[in-house]
């Protein structure tokens, strides 16, 4: 049976059932649907962290933060005295199990220190109902995706034995997809956002982050992206910049994989 072009997410677990599918395959809408369904996946995450890490504490600790200057955030997220305030917020004695947690909370408080102080999420909004038919009858997250060569099945069915971080490594997988195909679609230009930061090879000291914190304000991104990207391509500038402070607002699966994988 041939399958149909088409992109769909699904979500049923507990009180939360959300799902969409698109069928018109143009490159703007796949792209602003890809965003959305990003917006939704990251927004929940952090709910699934809460048996292996204090989120709590962890947002606490992002609220504190976001009182500096957007260079100081920078250097305190990146600094051994903010690792020493996270080891304690994760649930775990394993020192190698935990170095693979602190790397998604380092991720996590990134994000919501940030988000205090930048935009960080897509316009698009996120997907609040359910506007599709749910396919499994089971507790489950499910995102398929079928565009000419490219085809994408990521799918968890949950049950009473279901690790509630394996629904966030899912979740973390499905928005990592989403990350390297929106500036496909969208037509944002990723390599010249690169090219702009490329005389800052790493970022360590106090002036070092203040000029990268600079490019990064004054990037003309409308030479980068069509005009309704230029807000996404703007977050991608921020993911470039962060990566010269070793820094991710994007909450990453691996760890949680190797977490889970060896626990």
């Amino acid at each position: 049976m041939k399958i149909e072009d088409h992109i769909a997410f699904t979500a049923n677990h507990k009180n939360w059932k959300v799902g969409d599918k698109l069928l018109a395959m143009d490159d703007q809408q796949i792209a602003h649907f890809l965003a959305m369904i990003s917006n939704t996946v990251t927004l929940k995450l952090p709910e699934y962290l809460t048996e292996i890490m204090n989120v709590a504490g962890i947002m606490s600790l992002a609220e504190e933060m976001a009182e500096k200057d957007l260079w100081e955030l920078l250097k305190t997220l990146k600094s051994p005295g903010t690792s020493r305030k996270l080891n304690p917020m994760i649930f775990e004695e394993n020192k190698k199990l935990k170095k693979h947690l602190l790397n998604v909370a380092k991720a996590l408080l990134a994000r919501e220190a940030l988000s205090k102080k930048l935009s960080i999420n897509y316009p698009e909004g996120v997907i609040t109902e359910l506007k599709t038919t749910l396919i499994y009858h089971d507790e489950h997250i499910n995102f398929t995706a079928k565009n000419g060569s490219w085809i994408v099945v990521k799918r968890l069915i949950i049950d009473n034995k279901t690790p509630m971080a394996d629904v966030a490594r899912i979740l973390a997988s499905i928005n990592e997809t989403t990350l390297s195909k929106i500036p496909l679609y969208g037509k944002i230009d990723l390599d010249g956002i690169r090219k702009w930061f490329e005389d800052i090879k790493k970022a360590k000291s106090e002036a070092e982050i203040k000029t990268l914190v600079e490019k990064f304000l004054h990037i003309p991104i409308e030479n980068y992206a069509p005009n309704e990207f230029k807000d996404h391509a703007k977050i991608y500038a921020l993911r470039v910049a962060l990566e010269k402070v070793g820094l991710t607002i994007d909450i990453p699966a691996k760890p949680i994989e190797k977490y889970l994988e060896k626990r």
